[in-house]
Order: C-alpha cells, then sequence, then structure tokens
C-alpha cells in the first residue's frame, strides 16, 4: 500500500472506533436501563408479596414483565457490548499497524528545517 492509501484506511478505521464507541455507550445506557427495570420489578412484586400494595394481576404480571424483560435485555445488551469492545480492540490494533506502515519521520531531526533556530 501506499502512503495516500494507508492514510485513507487509517482514517476509513478512525470512523469505525468513532461508530463502535457511540454503540457501545448506547449498549452501556442500555444495560443500565435493564438494569432498572430489574430493580424495579423486584420492587414491586416485594411490595405486592408484603402487603404494601394490593395483590392484583395486573401488578403481578407487570411486576413479572419488569423483571424478565430487564433480563433479557441485559444479557442481550452485555453480549452486544462484548462484540463491540472486541471490535474496537481489532480495529486499534489494526489501526496501530497501518500507522506503523506510515513512512513517519520525527520532528526535530538534524537537518529538518526549524523556524526555532
Amino acid at each position: 500500500m501506499d502512503q495516500p492509501e494507508l492514510r485513507d484506511e487509517i482514517a476509513r478505521l478512525e470512523q469505525r472506533l468513532e461508530d463502535l464507541s457511540r454503540s457501545l455507550e448506547k449498549s452501556r445506557k442500555a444495560i443500565t436501563a435493564s438494569k432498572l427495570s430489574i430493580a424495579g420489578g423486584g420492587l414491586l412484586m416485594l411490595s405486592l408479596v408484603s402487603g404494601l400494595l394490593s395483590a392484583e394481576p395486573l401488578a403481578i404480571v407487570v411486576a413479572i414483565a419488569a423483571i424478565l424483560g430487564g433480563i433479557v435485555g441485559f444479557g442481550s445488551n452485555v453480549s452486544t457490548a462484548r462484540q463491540e469492545t472486541q471490535a474496537i480492540e481489532a480495529a486499534m490494533a489494526a489501526r496501530a499497524d497501518l500507522i506503523g506502515k506510515l513512512d513517519l519521520r520525527e520532528i526535530g531531526q538534524e537537518g529538518s528545517l526549524s523556524y526555532l533556530q
């Protein structure tokens, strides 16, 4: 690959990293929402069982649905977050590899032009 192609590929990987980071953040928010759903359903169920609230069928169904929905959402989003994390790590490794292939020169090398001399 020549230098412009390497730079284009690095830019593409950086865009992919940004996209994956945004997606990972959404997954983390969904995980938090799932935990809240589980906790809310559990508290509702506890208050129904302890007699703090009247045990109406609708309340029981809502509590069970909140708990089960939270569990399903939590498991799904944790799995997605793991996959996104692995994809981020792979993209970062590929980007580092491509950067290593660039013909970079160190700033301040002898013989280089400097305005501070």
